[in-house]
């Protein structure tokens, strides 16, 4: 895993919406810093950086950046109670015919 992946992945999910701007544009920077496309196991690491919101849209990036990986990250449906994004990612994989309907 390259490094500007796991320095992203050590700071753990986005922050929420009471989060500083100090620190979103923090984060904002480390995701940008991160080479197209990411790898498999890159786009694994990253989809566990989704926080409870969408961090001023910050998750939007990260989501898009995940799916210039292998796709899909998300075969299986991770349910009801799922983050949104997780659910989102995997149903982007659904309507763009990666993963079957169920």
């Amino acid at each position: 895993m390259r490094p500007q992946v796991q320095a992203f992945v050590a700071e753990g999910p986005l922050p929420d919406g009471d989060a500083s701007e100090e620190e979103i544009d923090r984060r904002v920077q480390q995701l940008e810093a991160i080479p197209k496309p990411v790898t498999g196991e890159e786009a694994r690491a990253l989809v566990t950086c989704f926080g409870p919101d969408d961090c001023y849209g910050v998750a939007w990036p990260l989501l898009h950046l995940i799916e210039t990986g292998p796709n899909p990250v998300l075969a299986t449906d991770p349910g009801p109670d799922a983050n949104e994004w997780h659910r989102r990612l995997f149903l982007r994989a659904v309507n763009g015919g990666l993963v079957p309907r169920t």
